[in-house]
């Protein structure tokens, strides 16, 4: 027993060692919560890009916190699918609007006003990309942030105002914080195309690696919770974001063996010549 828990007390130290539970992003920051154990996953940087390590099998939240002191719109995509319609991701879709400073937990795909399925770490073939049929792009969270457009001054030149107000929905956890969501007018932008691979050599290559290294964790459809929404009104700024915030996930055991995280390096516990024997200790006299 005793062996055991100096082995994970060596694990622990040598994890806390090689990460860094940093929020990611400039107008807004985003951290990835496990809601079993509370605590922020570490995050990673590697080859350009911020990864976590999930446990499968746990529940887990996406936080956003507004930094700036306007409303943004935060599109957020799991695996390429939005956590709002369920449809393919694109820019152009409804999101959550958050207030100057503001924060919120988003835990699950958002089945209606009033409820969430959550999200849950687990194996790929059981995501709910996967089982939609939309595999491709299965280990990565997505938050596009928007700007709200501020109302033009009296002697500002006139200029073309889209054909109708764009709107969505106003969100609010548990605790009672708000946060609100909008629906776009435009189409998606579409980001990387199937053409332009086929006719790239460098990016059939870079298609082939990705699905060589194919994640071994995505993101499932777990239990209903409460989670409460109503509608707002929001105009973007512009039609492309003005931030784009981009974290990947999977198991700590894949992100060691594709050289994202170190392999921890455990320490044996140190030898008790009586190990079968309980230390005894007695009151300490008083100082002085």
């Amino acid at each position: 027993m005793k062996r055991i828990a100096y082995t994970a007390i060596a694990l622990a130290l040598a994890l806390g060692a090689s990460c860094d539970a940093r929020a990611v992003g400039n107008l807004a920051s985003v951290v990835i919560i496990d809601r079993d154990s509370g605590t922020e996953l570490c995050t990673y940087y590697s080859r350009g890009e911020y990864w976590v390590a999930g446990k499968p099998g746990s529940r887990y939240a996406i936080e956003i916190r507004n930094r700036s002191g306007e409303r943004v719109l935060a599109v957020t995509s799991v695996d390429g699918v939005n956590v709002i319609s369920g449809d393919t991701a694109g820019w152009a879709q409804t999101g959550y609007v958050f207030d100057p400073g503001e924060r919120y937990r988003v835990t699950g795909w958002r089945k209606s006003s009033a409820e969430v399925a959550a999200f849950t770490f687990t194996q790929a073939p059981n995501s709910y990309a996967a089982r939609t049929g939309r595999p491709v792009n299965i280990g990565i969270i997505g938050v596009a942030l928007f700007r709200e457009s501020r109302p033009q001054a009296f002697n500002a030149p006139p200029k073309i105002a889209p054909s109708a107000p764009e709107s969505g929905l106003l969100s609010k956890s548990a605790g009672g914080a708000e946060n609100q969501l909008a629906e776009p007018s435009a189409p998606s932008a579409d980001g990387t195309r199937v053409d332009d691979a086929r006719a790239n050599p460098e990016a059939r290559e870079s298609v082939a690696a990705a699905t060589t290294a194919a994640p071994k964790l995505g993101t499932g459809h777990g239990e209903r919770e409460y989670s409460y929404v109503t509608y707002t009104n929001f105009q973007r700024m512009q039609s492309e974001p003005n931030e784009v915030i981009r974290i990947r996930y999977d198991s700590f055991e894949h992100l060691v063996a594709m050289g994202i995280v170190r392999p921890p390096r455990l320490v044996p516990p140190v030898p008790n010549p009586f190990p079968s024997s309980v230390d005894r200790q007695f009151v300490p006299d008083p100082p002085g």
